[in-house]
């Protein structure tokens, strides 16, 4: 039978978005209903539209269910899953890697896995039609919009193959019933996609690149990400065509030609950051910003929501502090995380939230689950001194852009690839934060690490760097970081071994979404250990 699941509720050419001159994307609708996908595609506007389409995908993604960059803290040694203490415990059950938490949340990331799909959808529908335009002369553009197509599906692809491993390839509009392909071929697809994009789109300097498109930066700092997590996990040292010789060829061709850099103060990087510190926020389109997914206020609940709603999850929960909108307390930070700053290191107050340091009234801390006096700052939702909201619906309408990959990344991945500037690289980074920190004469492994981690507190990207240094390894990290204390599932909090083994034996993937293996008559394979 056919799997309902890849039947798009909303295919590209409908809810569509365009880029306006505010650099945000605002919804539109397709004004010839009677066009189908085998008649659309005739003229590059045609195209463009359709490649919107796409741009919105990424809105799409995390708009409802668990969005990655939520999870992926939850999953890390960073936080805990927190949320209302009156909540169900599907955030402690990803927490512990221990379905039995929260037995009745077999599909928790249902919503996800399907605005994952919708996505791809929308981009092997231009991408297998792109051929029927009639592009003239226009080969470049052609190939611009088909490399950002690319991007996009392999942005996404990357992100479940983390989430699941083994997820079904589709690189054709189909709704057929796909079973499920081993890792090699989805990584090889998405090095594919990346190594198009970057071979197709234009050497142009970042500031000319509209806020939110995909660059050949982008593509390129992407396909570095993409090959260390691989060849770390699986132990391989080549996807496809690519292996660390290239993967560090692209992220230097980053650093020397693309006009990206780090902004001087890291606080300015993030709006709730920047209001508590009294500084001016560097704006979503700054020079350390490779790639982002763009969110707009402009959303409505009638199926046009291109906010960023995954923010509020994050929000201290019940209680508005200024510049702090209050949330819904997901993402409470352990405190060995906090104490790992050094007191004059600028990310700690960038990126945390401290009750106490800051002096907060906050009397509700028993209506939060594993409160533990700290929150993520970055992707914080922000009020105004009155405590009002900055946005007319706090839940849809914040605007706050997600920042998916930065300079600095891509700095620390090429000293991590063996770059003879590696020393420079990582100071670059350091000094940064902390300037009166002793620069580094030389650079490890586990000297990148412990950076990436102060770096990239709140980013969804921690659990990925422990993961690619191996399962063990990483569950061992995390269960050694961890307040075992604060863990509250309602009822018997795991030992660190346990919560070690429970890791150990998920392989830190995620289950697959039991709606789903339903809707493909068994053909989906779930997880081991869920």
């Amino acid at each position: 039978m056919k799997m309902k699941r890849y039947r798009i509720l909303a295919v590209a050419l409908i809810a569509m978005i365009s880029f306006n001159s505010c650099d945000k994307f605002l919804t539109t609708e397709l004004t010839d209903a009677k066009k189908t996908s085998e008649s659309y595609y005739q003229t590059p506007s045609d195209a463009y539209t359709a490649l919107v389409g796409c741009y919105n995908g990424l809105d799409v993604i995390w708009n409802s269910g668990v969005a990655f960059p939520v999870a992926s803290e939850v999953f890390s040694d960073n936080c805990f899953g927190g949320t209302g203490a009156s909540d169900g415990y599907g955030y402690q059950m990803m927490d512990e890697f221990n379905k039995t938490v929260s037995p009745s949340d077999v599909s928790l990331f249902s919503n996800t896995w399907k605005g994952y799909y919708q996505a791809i959808y929308r981009c092997n529908t231009l991408i297998n039609n792109i051929d029927q335009v009639q592009w003239g002369d226009s080969t470049s553009l052609k190939n611009q919009y088909e490399s950002e197509a690319r991007f996009i599906r392999a942005f996404c692809y990357f992100d479940m193959a983390r989430l699941w491993e083994k997820v079904p390839l589709l690189t054709t509009a189909t709704v057929d019933n796909v079973p499920q392909a081993d890792p090699d071929s989805t990584y090889t697809q998405i090095m594919k996609d990346l190594r198009f994009a970057a071979n197709n789109l234009p050497a142009t300097n970042y500031a000319n690149v509209t806020s939110g498109r995909v660059s050949k930066w982008a593509a390129e700092s992407l396909l570095a990400r993409v090959y260390l997590f691989y060849s770390g996990y699986y132990g391989k040292t080549s996807i496809g065509n690519e292996n660390a010789s290239t993967a560090l060829a692209a992220v230097e061709d980053v650093i020397a030609n693309s006009g990206h850099g780090l902004v001087s103060d890291y606080t300015t990087l993030w709006p709730a950051a920047s209001i508590a510190k009294g500084v001016t926020y560097a704006g979503e389109h700054n020079k350390e910003v490779v790639f982002s997914i763009k969110y707009s206020s402009t959303g409505d609940y009638n199926g046009n929501i291109t906010g960023n709603t995954w923010m509020v999850m994050e929000g201290i929960r019940e209680e508005s502090h200024f510049p702090y909108q209050y949330g819904w307390g997901a993402c409470t930070v352990d405190p060995k995380l906090y104490n790992n700053f050094s007191a004059d290191d600028s990310r700690r107050f960038a990126s945390i939230i401290s009750i106490d340091d800051e002096n907060i009234d906050f009397t509700k801390a028993d209506k939060n689950r594993e409160y533990s006096g700290y929150y993520l700052k970055k992707y914080s939702p922000v009020c105004d001194s009155t405590g009002t909201s900055i946005v007319t619906s706090f839940m849809i309408g914040q605007y706050q852009d997600y920042f998916a990959i930065r300079y600095s990344d891509v700095l620390l991945m090429a000293a991590e690839l063996g770059s003879p500037n590696a020393v420079s690289y990582y100071n670059q980074v350091l000094e940064r934060a902390n300037s009166s920190a002793t620069p580094a004469t030389s650079v490890n492994e586990d000297m990148i690490m412990a950076q990436r981690r102060l770096e990239f507190v709140g980013e969804g990207i921690r659990y990925w760097d422990l993961m690619r240094q191996g399962v063990t390894q990483a569950a061992s990290t995390i269960a050694a970081n961890t307040t075992i204390s604060i863990l509250d599932n309602g009822g018997t909090p795991p030992s660190a071994a346990q919560l070690q083994a429970n890791i150990e034996a998920t392989r830190g993937f995620q289950q697959i979404p039991n709606d789903q293996i339903t809707l493909s008559s068994g053909t989906l394979v779930q997880n081991a250990g869920w």
